[in-house]
């Protein structure tokens, strides 16, 4: 064999031998990219950072809202409820070969990585939307090769464990499109007050350009810029062929009408009540801040839905969303202290002080009933009890200090009784009452009922002149509305961890009688003639077609209406943070919200009266008087007394000589009287609720 030969051969030996170990690199590589496929296929994905954090539900188990350190806003919706305009203009935009690709875009990435090696940094990347969703969901957005692998990890595996439309579904809910408003429904909502179903063309590009640059693109920030984006993102959907160009320029030329920025809402339900959980969880369970929004926790509350929505839209209706007056409304159901609805401001997104905690505000005459609540139960007042309405100087604190109140108008009504005086709110009964009683014992009825703010005990305290917080008013009006017996709010019913254990229960708390329930009652029925002919809710009483109690107060600073039904006690405020004087017109903005309010809350609960304890007579009286009303009184009107306080004196004419022997039959037949008429007197109502 000759030499060249030879060399042929071993070259030829050499070449076999690179192909071999070329064919088995080739098939270890495959059988290496076959078992990462399968691992990748098999192992499951990190949780992600939006099922990490708690969340908060309701009576009924519905989600209310979540716990982030971010405080998103985010509403999933499914792709069906996204407008094919958003859907197509985000692709253009953003991925092009979405539904071509296996999660990556080959070319681009080959790109990026020649000018990131000649840069030697992470300087420019090629993210599909499946790698965006990856990182959004699992990663930091930091610029690292450890980050770009996981990146790529994550990628592969959601490629592989869903498909197309559901990767597309979770980026559209997942990505950011500014002022806390995270996925295309919250989006929509916040910038043109619609859900991303209706959205449209020109509002889908507008829309579909922001995630580029949260902050540079919205159109709140730099509406130019945001014009400039839209125009490039038509642009795109002309060059794939969605649209034509037509139909580009003419969506472009469209004028858009965006939601201002004092009315943009968070998108999620009760955002107030949601920080109130947090801070009792923190506060009071121990609940740490990072549990919260990573422990993947279930708060489940006391808070209904279906009664927040009633609250929100009486909110809504009754507020000028223009104006800086503010507002709280906070419900309670008076049988278990469970907080239903909760509503601490106008807009959450624009101011975050929750009202309905702040114990600065006077109460002012809804006060009142608390006072009067005491006087009854002390027996030292009753429905029939006199006192003159005038302009009058009192003294106190032997005799070494003055006060002089007066009414709302300069409104003066001579001799009235109880029912009249909280029907008008009459000031000067008011004050007697309390110099008759004793500010102490008001004191101490306030601390009974629930109320905790510090009160001065003189004899402005008559008037609402301690503040106290609207939380601790619906408290309070709650135990009167349960006959006496009171049940502390109650907003956290049990906490679980993630995975379902119980970790905190609430304990059961038996309600503790305050106040004598006759009491109770006989206040009750007294605070429903506000509401009638006369009575400073008058105004409103055609709106609730059910038995209904409350007080209207009024103040420089602060209006307001607390009352209840069987089912709800509610307090609805309405004043200024910076403690300006409200106008009139303010000032009547918080009886329609609790009508409104009640009225939709509990438009699928039946009317009922409230429930006659023991102890309790109803009698005729001559509202002239006070004293029972004789065949000789010219009126007549049946009252509710605690057993024992009702009037025992016959009001007789001067033609009237039956004499004093016939005045114990005559009460006796009397009262027998009164209580069939009060009965009777109740079925007319509950028709007249029912059936109007």
């Amino acid at each position: 064999m000759t030499q060249s030969s030879q060399k042929t051969r071993k070259r030829g030996f050499r070449t076999w031998k690179v192909i071999k170990s070329l064919a088995l690199l080739a098939i270890l590589g495959l059988i290496a990219t076959a078992a990462a496929l399968v691992y990748l296929y098999a192992t499951s994905l990190p949780l992600a950072d939006s099922d990490r954090n708690s969340r908060l539900l309701d009576s009924q188990g519905e989600v209310i809202a979540t716990f982030s350190a971010g405080g998103k806003d985010s509403v999933p919706v499914q792709l069906g409820d996204i407008s094919p305009d958003l859907v197509n203009a985000t692709l253009a935009v953003e991925d092009r070969k979405f539904y071509d690709h296996i999660g990556f875009d080959i070319r681009g990435m080959g790109r990026a990585v020649l000018v990131n090696l000649e840069h030697m940094q992470m300087s420019q990347g090629a993210s599909t939307l499946t790698q965006q969703l990856a990182r959004n969901l699992y990663l930091s957005h930091e610029k690292t090769w450890t980050r770009k692998a996981k990146e790529a990890m994550y990628t592969a595996q959601l490629e592989m464990k869903y498909s197309k439309d559901e990767i597309l579904q979770m980026y559209l809910n997942e990505i950011y499109y500014g002022h806390g408003a995270y996925g295309i429904e919250a989006a929509s909502r916040m910038y043109f007050g619609k859900s991303a179903k209706q959205l449209t063309l020109a509002e889908s590009a507008m829309l579909a350009g922001i995630p580029k640059g949260p902050t540079y693109y919205s159109p709140y920030n730099h509406m130019k810029n945001a014009k400039d984006r839209q125009k490039v993102v038509l642009n795109a959907m002309a060059d794939v062929g969605k649209i034509t160009q037509a139909e580009a320029d003419k969506a472009y030329e469209e004028m858009l009408s965006f939601k201002p920025e004092s009315e943009r809402k968070t998108v999620e339900s009760a955002p107030y009540f949601r920080d109130y959980i947090r801070n009792l969880a923190i506060k009071e369970l121990g609940i740490s801040e990072a549990m919260l929004d990573h422990g993947g926790l279930n708060i489940y509350t006391t808070l209904d839905l279906r009664v927040q929505k009633a609250a929100e839209d009486a909110v809504a209706k009754g507020m000028d969303a223009k104006s800086e007056l503010e507002t709280a409304l906070v419900s309670i159901d008076p049988r278990t202290g469970y907080i239903k609805a909760m509503v601490g401001g106008k807009n959450y997104r624009t101011n975050q002080i929750n009202h309905v905690l702040a114990t600065t505000r006077q109460p002012g005459s809804a006060f009142k009933p608390i006072m009067y609540l005491a006087a009854l139960e002390s027996k030292q007042l009753t429905s029939a009890s006199m006192f003159k309405s005038e302009p009058t100087l009192f003294h106190y604190d032997n005799d070494r200090k003055t006060y002089k109140p007066g009414n709302f108008g300069d409104k003066y009504l001579g001799e009235i009784d109880l029912r009249q005086a909280i029907a008008a709110s009459d000031n000067i009964y008011a004050v007697n009452t309390i110099m008759q009683i004793g500010p102490e014992q008001v004191v101490k009825m306030a601390k009974n009922l629930g109320i905790t703010s510090n009160m001065s005990p003189v004899p402005s305290l008559a008037l609402g002149t301690s503040p106290v917080s609207p939380l601790e008013m619906a408290s309070a009006f709650s135990a009167i509305a349960a006959g006496g017996q009171r049940t502390p709010p109650v907003a956290i019913l049990q906490v679980t961890d993630a995975a379902g254990r119980v970790i905190y229960e609430a304990p059961q708390t038996k309600a503790e009688r305050v106040v004598e329930p006759a009491a109770a009652y006989v206040l009750t029925r007294l605070m429903e003639s506000v509401f009638e002919n006369g009575g400073t809710g008058n105004r409103v009483s055609a709106t609730i077609k059910r038995p209904v109690a409350g007080k209207t107060g009024t103040t420089n600073t602060d209006a307001w209406l607390v009352g209840f039904t069987p089912e709800l006690s509610t307090a609805v405020w309405v004043g200024y943070d910076q403690g300006k004087a409200i106008s009139t017109s303010d000032g009547r903005r918080a009886a329609p919200m609790f009508a409104q309010f009640t009225e939709q809350a509990l438009a699928s609960v039946p009317p009922k009266i409230f429930t006659v304890p023991d102890n309790v007579v109803s009698v005729y009286i001559d509202p002239e008087s006070g004293k029972l009303a004789g065949n000789g009184c010219a009126e007549k009107r049946l009252e509710v007394f605690i057993d024992g306080t009702e009037p025992t004196e016959v009001c007789r004419s001067a033609s009237d000589d039956s004499g004093s022997e016939n005045d114990k039959d005559s009460r006796e037949v009397q009262n027998q009287q009164g209580i069939q008429e009060e009965k009777h007197s109740w079925w007319k109502d509950f028709k007249r609720w029912w059936v109007e």
